[in-house]
């Protein structure tokens, strides 16, 4: 679980899906790898300000239940942990890509799903968040990937920077 949570051991996969991008969508794949940086910023941002603004300590910080959580290699990430910024970014991706790139596999939604799904538990495995922090994370990742897909489908792609 400690690897999968690691956000480094992904980039083989990250590079994976930008050379399909990059197939499939041409020129456009500027665009739409330009969106991808700006969700996760987004993303990221919301969820640590959320953090900030809820305040909720994570499982390890948490004096009466501190013992009792297993740490995997003693880390524990910073004081809050309602969202998770890995729940909130894995499922952003995913909900943005899948109109993308389902073209590609049928069952690519399901699969990225699922990656983004065994990302965040492995949050709750590692004693770094509670399933509620996941939960909320996805939801709030889900909302922004789906918005930043429908902010491409329906403004961007029909705006003169696409005319020919």
């Amino acid at each position: 679980m400690f690897w999968i949570s690691d956000r480094f051991i992904w980039i083989p996969l990250y590079l994976f899906l930008t050379f399909l991008i990059i197939k499939k969508y041409r020129k456009r794949a500027v665009w739409i790898l330009l969106l991808v940086a700006l969700m996760i910023m987004v993303s990221d941002q919301l969820s640590v300000f959320i953090k900030n603004l809820v305040q909720r300590p994570r499982p390890c910080h948490n004096e009466e239940i501190a013992a009792l959580v297993h740490l995997v290699n003693g880390k524990c990430g910073g004081a809050f942990g309602f969202v998770s910024s890995h729940a909130a970014n894995s499922f952003a991706i995913a909900v943005f890509l899948i109109p993308f790139l389902t073209s590609y596999f049928r069952y690519f939604g399901w699969v990225i799903i699922f990656w983004a799904a065994a990302v965040s538990y492995s949050r709750i495995y590692l004693g770094v968040h509670y399933p509620g922090d996941i939960l909320f994370g996805a939801f709030t990742g889900c909302l922004i990937g789906y918005s930043f897909s429908l902010f491409y489908f329906k403004l961007l792609i029909k705006s003169p920077l696409f005319s020919k």
